[in-house]
């Protein structure tokens, strides 16, 4: 299949092109940095969705909290992301970032922030050998260390531990906000070979709930949408996997009308599933019949090249969860099946006796290839990540300040998650947007419940 670019660019690599922005820098590399006037268009637009990382940046940015930081990042980059990167240098950081997905950067944004002076490797399309082309740049590049990484998926942290084990005598900490990448991090602590601290922000209540659940509620149906055209009502839809991402995508189709049925490893799930009223199978027992097949698991292999020979025509196959193995493309590139490039994100693969399966964004993440996700959410998520790094400051942002600040042998080289008053305050911070009022305990009542009145109210095992 042809790979997912603009058609309005010409096909230049961006590895090929000298680019330079108007400072002169040519510390990047994009589709077309005279983009850039749109994409701040968009980051501009973003930043009236993104309340808490907006004040996070008003409330920091005299005490410069991440003052000689050096962040190295990995994640989808979207005007969304571009708010969070440019709040970590309002917050005093100096950036270099690299797209954890080859299909969801917005080229306009990228080169937004290559024109303001960060230092991007990413655009719409990229190869895998242009994927860790762009890894590498960020992070090998001489007279700059990192001191922290910011990943989603875990490819970055994976990149330095193969390709430059030293630099982390001189990182901090990592920060990740993906399933995948947080299963890898707890393999290496297993195993002993973490060897810095690193924070788990995906279990963080904010992360789980917003960008996980209700973020996904509202973007698999736009997905869909824009990719297909169809319409809901009586389809018959599985879903694999009743997580948080689950959860989100079974409760959008089934407000629409149609039938779903889930998949699931984890008794717990399962069983919150048919309490929501969903019919709990395993996938080879509607295989045949089903419309649509949706992926969440975060694992690998979950439809196998056998279940896509047993699809019915023209059945719709996607991916909600971080990475692409979970459906078994490969699989799909043999001699005897034909692919058919419809339209941008969307293949018809063609068996030979005419029957097609519609393969959307060739098994990678749906919402962020094929359309966008609501800019709030991602709000209460980059302000978590912003955090991990200043003790009280939203989720990414939050994670950032606490690691890189904390004490030395406050975190050993384990995996932990963001204290829960940091939750409550990535929480609290958007509160505002509702005209919402918080209730106030009694001296009395905190008294009873043995709670300090300004919180924690949750205990952080809490999810």
């Amino acid at each position: 299949a042809a790979s997912y670019t603009d058609s309005s660019d010409d096909e230049t690599s961006p590895r090929d092109k000298q680019q330079k922005n108007s400072k002169g820098s040519s510390d990047f590399c994009v589709k077309n940095i005279k983009q850039a006037e749109f994409g701040r268009r968009e980051i501009e637009i973003a930043e009236q969705e993104m309340p808490a990382l907006m004040a996070l940046r008003k409330r920091a940015q005299g005490e410069k909290p991440l003052a000689g930081a050096k962040i190295v990042g990995c994640t989808h980059i979207t005007a969304q992301t571009a708010v969070l990167m440019e709040t970590l240098g309002a917050l005093g950081a100096q950036c270099r970032w690299a797209a954890c997905n080859i299909y969801s950067t917005l080229n306009e944004v990228a080169a937004a922030l290559a024109e303001s002076g960060f230092p991007v490797f990413a655009w719409k399309g990229e190869s895998e050998d242009d994927f860790w082309w762009c890894i590498d740049r960020c992070v090998n590049v001489e007279g700059w260390q990192p001191n922290m990484i910011l990943d989603d998926g875990g490819d970055l942290t994976h990149w330095i531990y193969k390709k430059y084990p030293n630099m982390f005598k001189k990182i901090k900490g990592i920060v990740e906000e993906s399933v995948t990448g947080v299963h890898r991090l707890y393999q290496l602590s297993k195993a002993g070979k973490l060897c810095v601290p690193a924070m788990n922000v995906n279990d963080s209540v904010t992360k789980q709930k917003f960008d996980n659940l209700y973020c996904c509620r509202e973007s698999i149906l736009d997905g869909l949408k824009r990719t297909t055209d169809m319409m809901f009502g009586g389809k018959q839809v599985v879903v694999c996997g009743y997580g948080e991402v689950g959860k989100g995508c079974c409760a959008a189709l089934k407000a629409m009308g149609s039938i779903v049925y889930v998949t699931e490893i984890d008794p717990i799930c399962a069983l919150q599933a048919c309490m929501d009223g969903f019919r709990l199978v395993k996938l080879n027992e509607v295989i045949r019949q089903v419309d649509i097949v949706i992926t969440c698991t975060g694992n690998k292999n979950v439809v196998t090249r056998e279940h896509l020979d047993r699809m019915k025509n023209s059945c719709i196959v996607c991916n909600m969860g971080h990475s692409n193995t979970e459906i078994d493309v490969a699989s799909l590139r043999t001699p005897e099946l034909t692919w058919e490039r419809v339209r941008s994100q969307v293949d018809h693969v063609i068996w030979p006796d005419g029957k097609r399966i519609v393969l959307l964004a060739e098994g990678r993440l749906l919402n962020l290839s094929c359309s966008t996700v609501p800019t709030f959410v991602l709000s209460i998520t980059a302000t978590t990540q912003a955090i991990t790094y200043l003790n009280v400051f939203s989720t990414q942002a939050l994670a950032l300040i606490e690691l890189y600040n904390a004490p030395e042998g406050r975190y050993k080289q384990d995996v932990y998650l963001l204290p829960k008053k940091m939750d409550e305050y990535v929480a609290s911070l958007h509160l505002p947007t509702f005209d919402a009022h918080l209730t106030e305990l009694t001296d009395e009542q905190a008294k009873y419940l043995g709670l300090n009145k300004n919180g924690p109210f949750k205990p952080n095992y809490y999810r």
